[in-house]
């Protein structure tokens, strides 16, 4: 079996080198897909540095992959997919289909399940392997170039508009106009809710209503959020700073929900007070389960949306992920291979 090219890390905050592996026998309901793009997500740079403490090395980031399938094992042959059909692969890689969650057709929570970057070589490669349920078909209308972001930001983003019961008359806020905020808002933008963007950065107020944000506003300006204050029905935090959180929450309409998606590493404080009073509650969420990740992927066909991307050749990997630790990715990162 011919061996896997690609770019890993052999130690915490080290460069990715040229790499390669033998990928062993493809299970029966394993995917090969050989990959044309990936995206680069946050999480590749917290993997990367193990700033979780669960990575392995030698580390081999990427996952939101998409390629052509160019092998099927012999049960995945049978769960409607083809040799060279494209497909996306995000977070998750595998699930057991049996767990009181799959069964569900939650997936990505099963309890077994494994992640594409997680005790596993991910897709800065010319080859990945995934579970038959992971393998997403991407359907026509959606960029392949554009797309792999959709499968891991795109879906963190999406999913929690359709677990939060997210209405086309609600008015919703954005906290963080980045790689997550910006896809936020497009999809809210198309989902026809009115939407305020609350950034710390002025300068981004005119891009995030070119996004689609009806209202923009700071939240560092603290007398700008109490004119604001039991204003909004659905508050999404996309970013992993800290955040002045009582502000916030008085933002909510009495039974509001605030949802975070961002990796927010430092505990949160709550005065539980402030949300009993108002029915206020407060969730949070990883990526979506498949059957929310194709209905995502068919919403972007039908409103032609997709995330703002910057390109690199994966050769150039070294400089695309430090393009991104200094916070200049606008907003979303997606290499080309360019591997043999």
């Amino acid at each position: 079996m011919a061996l896997v090219q690609a770019w890993a890390a052999q130690t915490a905050h080290g460069k990715l080198e040229p790499f390669q592996y033998e990928p062993g026998p493809l299970g029966p309901e394993e995917v090969d897909i050989a990959v044309e793009y990936c995206g680069i997500c946050h999480s590749d740079l917290s993997m990367l540095h193990n700033d979780w403490g669960i990575t392995t090395y030698p580390f081999v980031p990427g996952h939101e992959a998409i390629g052509k399938v160019v092998a099927l094992g012999e049960v995945a042959k049978e769960k409607g997919l083809t040799i060279g059909q494209r497909v996306g692969v995000g977070w998750n890689k595998s699930a057991c289909l049996h767990c009181e969650h799959c069964l569900k057709g939650a997936y990505e929570l099963c309890t077994t399940g494994k992640a594409t970057i997680v005790g596993h070589h991910g897709a800065f490669a010319n080859r990945v392997r995934s579970h038959w349920v992971w393998a997403v078909p991407i359907p026509a209308g959606v960029d392949a170039a554009a797309a792999g972001p959709l499968l891991c930001g795109g879906i963190t983003v999406f999913a929690p508009l359709l677990d939060g019961h997210v209405l086309p008359t609600h008015k919703v806020g954005v906290f963080g106009i980045g790689g997550l905020g910006h896809m936020a808002i497009k999809f809210l933008k198309a989902w026809g809710c009115e939407i305020t963007a609350f950034t710390s950065s002025n300068s981004k107020f005119e891009e995030a209503r070119s996004f689609g944000a009806t209202h923009t506003a700071s939240s560092t300006d603290s007398e700008a959020m109490k004119k604001l204050a039991g204003s909004l029905d659905f508050i999404m935090i996309t970013a992993n700073a800290t955040l002045d959180w009582d502000s916030i929450i008085a933002l909510l309409k009495p039974g509001g929900k605030l949802h975070i998606v961002g990796a927010v590493l430092e505990p949160i404080p709550v005065r539980v007070m402030s949300l009993l009073a108002g029915k206020k509650s407060i969730s949070s969420s990883p990526a979506g389960s498949r059957i929310q990740t194709d209905q995502m992927l068919q919403f972007a066909a039908q409103h032609n949306i997709a995330p703002m991307v910057e390109y690199f050749p994966m050769s150039r990997i070294n400089e695309a992920m430090a393009h991104l630790e200094a916070g200049k990715a606008r907003y979303r990162i997606v290499l080309k291979t360019d591997l043999n």
